[in-house]
């Protein structure tokens, strides 16, 4: 488990929240209706200098979303960095990061979709980070939904413990690796990249997706089979593919899936609750976990072994 990475502090009273749009534009509405949840919870949330802007389907130009990345890793107060949204955009920051800020003093980086990028990223720099709910969903709802209040609890320093009903599709099997992930079309474009997830021995991947037709992502699992990086990963989790077609080939995603992972002799959790759905459980990217398929139940354990 050598790539396990640094975990950032837990955050206290009074600690600082920027929220910060590194992607595309976001309802200004959506933004502001995460910042009383932050406040109730003892933290001051603030809105970043841009991430209320525009340019073009971009919240900012590149120079002004990697600004106010600059100026929270810059302040001292901040212990936490929480996207406004994804869409598409925050590949325009990877090289421009400054991520001798964040190695100096790590503070969580939190989202998911397009901001898998961002993760991908503070993996191979030895960060970790919070694949979790953004703006939209904490301001929906309340501190006791499950996903709110595991997100709430990793932020102030504990440790995710899920249990859950098996999928008819899992494989059965225990392992333990560094959970890393995200969206399966975002980091499949980070192949051959510094910044590249998937693949890398004794980790635990997770994947999810939205809107990506069946065929694309066969294509996808073909190339990954194809060169290894199945065979290499300690566990996988499949998460939640919505909004896609039946096609004339399969009549749905996890179906299509299923024969690829079948024969890897690694656990595989099929169904998780991660992804682009209410219950979007937040994943620790970087840090070691259990992964325990059963007959029953997955157990998906962070840390406590």
């Amino acid at each position: 488990m050598d790539k396990q990475c640094i975990l950032p502090q837990a955050l206290s009273t009074g600690s600082k929240i920027a929220l910060v749009s590194p992607a595309s534009v976001i309802d200004p509405q959506v933004a502001r209706s995460a910042l009383g949840p932050l406040r109730e919870q003892g933290w001051q949330p603030y809105l970043s200098t841009h991430a209320l802007g525009r340019y073009g389907t971009y919240s900012g130009t590149a120079d002004e979303r990697i600004e106010d990345i600059a100026a929270a890793l810059s302040d001292t107060g901040v212990g936490a960095l929480l996207c406004t949204r994804g869409g598409y955009g925050a590949v325009h920051l990877l090289d421009r990061f400054p991520i001798d800020k964040m190695r100096s003093n790590p503070r969580w980086l939190i989202g998911f979709s397009d901001v898998s990028a961002l993760h991908a990223m503070l993996f191979n720099a030895g960060i970790a980070s919070l694949h979790a709910p953004m703006c939209r969903h904490v301001g929906a709802t309340d501190a006791e939904h499950p996903a709110t209040k595991a997100l709430f609890s990793i932020l102030k320093g504990e440790l995710p413990d899920y249990l859950l009903p098996t999928s008819p599709l899992s494989v059965g099997c225990n392992a333990q690796g560094v959970v890393v992930g995200g969206n399966l079309a975002v980091l499949q474009a980070l192949v051959d990249t510094p910044y590249n997830v998937l693949g890398i021995p004794d980790t635990i991947l997770f994947i999810e997706d939205i809107a990506e037709p069946i065929y694309k992502v066969e294509r996808i699992f073909y190339q990954l089979r194809l060169s290894g990086a199945l065979h290499r990963i300690s566990g996988l989790i499949i998460g939640q593919f919505t909004e896609y077609r039946p096609s004339e080939s399969h009549s749905d995603m996890y179906g299509m899936l299923q024969p690829f992972v079948s024969d890897l002799g690694i656990p595989v959790a099929f169904d998780f609750p991660v992804g682009h759905v209410e219950n979007n459980l937040p994943m620790i990217s970087g840090m070691p976990a259990r992964l325990e398929v059963g007959p029953c139940t997955t157990h998906l354990d962070f840390g406590h072994f």
